[in-house]
Order: structure tokens, then sequence, then C-alpha cells
């Protein structure tokens, strides 16, 4: 038990350093912005100041490109959203084939298919699917690049999902099985109701982790011309041949919503310890 808890106050503190860290670099750079943008009603004057004023504007304020930003998150947050839910479907699916097939009710066709997609998909880089499924799968249909993007997504996080509930599943104690079905509850209804409950608070760590990285592999669909956020970035760069600021600011956009994830992550966590020692 103490080496257990040692291990969980470690992970805990190191959660909390991350947090407090992520947020002072986020104040850190708002207490910037301000300053540069309220410069002569503090009355500031440097040479310095005004050249990070003045690109400031160049970036974000000429033609409202701010705002390219804005929608550029806004299609992040969607292509995020729904390959999430697809991601999570496919891998259910994929999952309980993989567990029939542990149990030794194999289904050839489906198990043989669940190998291939899980060997193919984990195998090959997530930008040369979303290639294929961009300009090879839906070339001749009538289909947006975002749609396109979320379903290339969505496979590829169906193969890890997949992995993260098999091994939540396996990870129940075979007993719990065995209870359901001497109360005569079928295979289907134990899994459904017994199984699966306990699994999904195993993998919720799991899951969310799956999620942070789907949120950032998003940031390459601008290889399909989807203007995404990265991509809004890239494209004010374009304009104003200044780097950093544009690229700086995503990177600060993609670490709010990130650290917001892992707070609520860890709330969840904190809630489910405790219902766990009632």
């Amino acid at each position: 038990m103490k080496p257990a808890l040692g291990k969980k106050l470690g992970q805990d503190r190191t959660r909390t350093v991350t947090v407090v860290l992520s947020f002072a670099a986020l104040t850190v750079f708002a207490l910037f912005v301000l300053i540069v943008a309220f410069q002569d009603q503090l009355g500031l004057n440097s040479t310095a100041l005004d050249k990070v004023r003045t690109n400031f504007i160049n970036n974000f304020i000429v033609e409202n490109r701010w705002l390219w930003l804005v929608d550029g998150l806004v299609q992040t947050l969607i292509i995020t959203f729904f390959a999430t839910l697809l991601g999570v479907a496919i891998g259910l699916l994929i999952a309980v084939v993989k567990v029939l097939d542990f149990a030794g009710k194999r289904i050839f066709f489906l198990t043989r298919f669940a190998d291939i997609y899980l060997t193919v998909i984990r195998g090959t880089p997530v930008v040369v699917q979303l290639l294929i499924v961009y300009f090879v799968i839906f070339a001749s249909l009538p289909v947006s690049k975002v749609v396109c993007a979320i379903a290339a997504f969505g496979i590829n996080s169906g193969a890890y999902v997949a992995e993260i509930i098999r091994s939540g599943i396996m990870a129940v104690d075979r007993g719990q099985m065995e209870a359901g079905r001497s109360l005569g509850l079928t295979y289907a209804t134990t899994m459904r109701k017994i199984i699966l409950p306990q699994a999904v608070k195993n993998i919720l760590p799991a899951l969310f982790n799956e999620l942070i990285t789907l949120l950032k592999e998003t940031a390459v669909v601008g290889y399909i011309a989807v203007a995404d956020l990265t991509r809004a970035g890239d494209r004010i760069r374009s304009r104003t041949y200044d780097a950093m600021m544009p690229l700086l600011v995503v990177a600060a956009v993609y670490l709010v919503i990130v650290v917001g994830m892992t707070r609520l992550m860890a709330r969840l966590e904190r809630r489910l310890r405790r219902s766990d020692n009632r």
C-alpha cells in the first residue's frame, strides 16, 4: 500500500507542477500582450516595445487577421470532436471483436479484419492516411475537406482507442464475467452492464490522453488545405513574413486547451477515486 500511495502522490505532485508552470507561462504571455497593447497609456517608451507593438498590429489587427485564428480554432475543435466520436465508436467495435477472439468466440472475418486494421493504421503515419483519404478514397466524391479530415483522424484514432478499451476490458477480473453468467445474464448483457462500466473507469485517463494527442495531430490538416488553427497562423506568417508572433500565439492556444483538458481529467480522476473509497 505504501509504495502505491507514494507513487500516486508523486504523480499528483508532477501534475500540479506542470499545471502551475503552464499557468505561469500563460500569465507572463498575457501580461506581455497587455503591456505592448497599452504601451502609450502606461507611459512606456521603448524601441523594442514599439517594434513588437507594430508587429502585433500587423499580425492580428490589420485585416482582422485575429479572426482567422478564431475560425481556425473552430475548425480544429469541430474536427477533434467528431473524430473523437468516430474513433470511440470504431475502437469499441474493434475492441469487442478482439475480446471475443480472446474468449474463444472467434469470428474469422471480423477478427482478421480487426488484425489487419490495427496493423495498417498503427503502422503508417497519420499524414499519409489523411492524404489517402482525401486524394484517393474521396477524390471523386463531393465530400468537404473537413469531413475527409474527420474520417481520416477518426479511423486513425479508432485503432489506438481499440487497444485502450481492449486492455481496460481485459484488466477487469474474470470473476466478474463468471458472476454475471451465473446470475443468468447473457454474455452480451454481462459485458454491457458489468464489464464495460468497470473498464471505462480504468481507461478514462488513457482516453483523455488520446483525445489530447488527437487534438494536436489535427495540426496537419493543412496538407489538404483545411483552414485550421495551425493553418491560420501560417497564413498570417505568409502575409506579414513574421513567423515568431503568430506561431507563438497558435502554440499558446493549443497549450491553453491542453492544460484545461488536463485539469478536467485530474478533477475527474479525484472524483473517481473518492467513489472507489466509499
